[in-house]
């Protein structure tokens, strides 16, 4: 015989599961002191973080250069 169990779950119960499961995957994400961002000095915020000599971004003005103008 096979006995088969029907087991009532209210909404409230998955709610409940649902946020149970996403507090604790928040907590594991902001506990974790390793992924934690370092503190910016004020020195840090004025550096200067553009270089345009970079071959990336000579790459890219290169390639979005507009064709030379040529009259007709």
């Amino acid at each position: 015989m096979k006995s088969v169990l029907l087991a009532k779950v209210d909404r409230r119960d998955v709610f409940r599961a649902a946020a149970a499961g996403a507090a604790i995957a928040a907590g594991g994400t902001i506990a974790d002191p390793a992924g934690a961002a370092r503190p910016t000095g004020s020195a840090d915020k004025r550096r200067a973080r553009y270089q345009g000599n970079t071959p990336e971004v000579q790459n890219y003005y290169r390639v979005n250069r507009y064709p030379a103008w040529q009259e007709k």
